[in-house]
């Protein structure tokens, strides 16, 4: 058995009863137990509460004619990045200080993923509170790139990626701060979603750093994007961040903002990007640009240490988890980066000042969505790299370049798959759209994929 790899398809199986969601979790269950040794893609699987969901399903598909259309992810079996918070499964944010923790509650997500009929298999790994580009700084071993297990997978969602591109699941819930969904998209040959910023509530989510963090996830379909999306949007009363304002236009016109094709950025994916333009059917193609984009990591690198060392202030071993001792180097370096651009004598200098260029970095969007309906750019300057490549924290940042801009502008992007590197590596396109236009997102993203088979690779395993 190996199920389709869309949502509607495996529905359309359930429906016709080729196979129950028991029997679909057990595939599931097999491809993760068989891979995660090599792949370390989870940090905890969640069998038993699995098989548990899949006897209540299997009872309203049986009993409810409507169950498909009142619980839209119905038989869906997916992967919850292990910041997460789930009642009664460990919850460690890929640090040893939250090892043993075990919430007592679930977030509005988590809840509202469960109450539409999805399937938790397991929590993913991911770099220490979601600091990292790669996913190697989780204290539980970095996740491997099933395309390529001597590379990384992309971070800090990396262990979601490498789920749902493995097929241990169908989808997996990440978080976004500065990339953290679409580069490991891209690296992974998958969708990977950041909605706008207040989009979805973080309610249940381990903070990293709150003015930018989203809660977003990987696909292999547009489609399948989308479904998930219309599930967990919108208001819950506990995240007062959150607003209802979508918008319903189509793109017409795509903005090629010239800055992100000069970034050092690999010639192949270029030439792959100019490909993928060809097939977005009915869309002008317009040069624009973004003048500080260039000013866009330097900026994030101020903001979110910041507001890190903020955060995690609370976890100091008193309550639960344990003493901070426990913090890996790269958690440690950005507390110590945060508290010192707060600190009296230098938040003029550089926190002041980062915010004044992070709204110059908005208005530089604002003003290029007054003659496009959505921009197309890389995701990565390069290709999922080797497992150690980059040993300069500098020199990792730098990873997030073309994701970090729409992070600080709170703005929906999107990858998507455009082929492959000589080497066989996955590359990934970003579309960026205005506040709350995901719905252009999918639109474009749907078209792009209808017309091309990139995304029904899967990784020789």
């Amino acid at each position: 058995m190996r199920p389709p790899l869309s949502i509607k398809g495996v529905q359309g199986d359930l429906k016709e009863k080729k196979y129950n969601c028991t029997e679909l979790v057990n595939f599931y269950l097999g491809q993760a137990k068989k891979l995660n040794p090599t792949l370390n893609a989870f940090t905890t699987i969640c069998e038993d509460f699995a098989f548990e969901k899949t006897k209540i399903l299997n009872e309203i598909i049986q009993t409810n004619p409507k169950a498909f259309e009142e619980f839209p992810l119905m038989g869906v079996v997916l992967s919850l990045k292990d910041l997460f918070s789930t009642k009664g499964i460990r919850t460690t944010a890929g640090s040893e200080v939250l090892s043993d923790y075990i919430p007592p509650f679930s977030g509005t997500v988590v809840n509202k993923l469960e109450e539409a009929g999805a399937i938790i298999i397991g929590k993913t790994n991911c770099d220490a509170w979601g600091h990292g580009a790669s996913g190697e700084n989780s204290d539980f071993g970095p996740a491997k790139n099933p395309w390529d297990t001597s590379r990384v997978p992309g971070g800090s969602s990396s262990g979601s990626a490498v789920s749902v591109s493995a097929q241990m699941c169908m989808a997996s819930m990440g978080t976004d701060t500065g990339g953290s969904i679409r580069q490991p998209a891209g690296f992974c040959n998958l969708v990977g979603l950041k909605p706008t910023y207040g989009a979805v509530s973080r309610y249940g989510v381990i903070a990293m750093a709150s003015s930018l963090d989203t809660v977003g996830h990987l696909t292999r379909f547009a489609e399948d994007s989308e479904i998930i999306f219309n599930v967990i949007k919108g208001k819950d009363g506990k995240d007062g961040t959150i607003k209802d304002q979508y918008k319903e236009n189509k793109a017409l016109n795509i903005g090629i903002p010239k800055e992100y094709y000069g970034l050092g950025i690999d010639r192949e994916i270029v030439e792959l990007i100019n490909a993928a333009k060809s097939k977005v059917k009915g869309v002008k193609f317009v040069e624009v640009s973004l003048p500080h984009t260039r000013y866009a990591i330097p900026t994030y690198y101020i903001i979110q240490p910041a507001e890190v060392s903020s955060n995690l202030a609370r976890y100091d071993g008193v309550r639960y988890g344990k003493s901070r001792k426990a913090f890996g180097d790269e958690a440690v370096r950005r507390i110590m980066l945060g508290t010192y651009v707060l600190s009296g004598g230098y938040y003029d200098a550089y926190y002041l000042k980062a915010m004044k260029i992070r709204s110059k970095i908005i208005n530089d969007f604002d003003r290029a969505f007054e003659k496009v309906d959505a921009l197309l750019t890389p995701v990565s300057p390069t290709p999922a790299f080797k497992l150690g490549e980059k040993n300069e924290p500098l020199e990792m940042y730098m990873a997030d370049a073309l994701t970090a801009p729409a992070s600080l502008a709170g703005l929906p992007a999107m990858s998507l798959p455009v082929g492959f590197s000589g080497k066989g590596l996955p590359v990934g396109m970003q579309l960026i759209g205005p506040r709350f236009s995901e719905n252009v997102l999918f639109d474009l993203g749907k078209r792009y994929q209808e017309a091309t088979d990139w995304h029904l690779q899967t990784p020789n395993l």
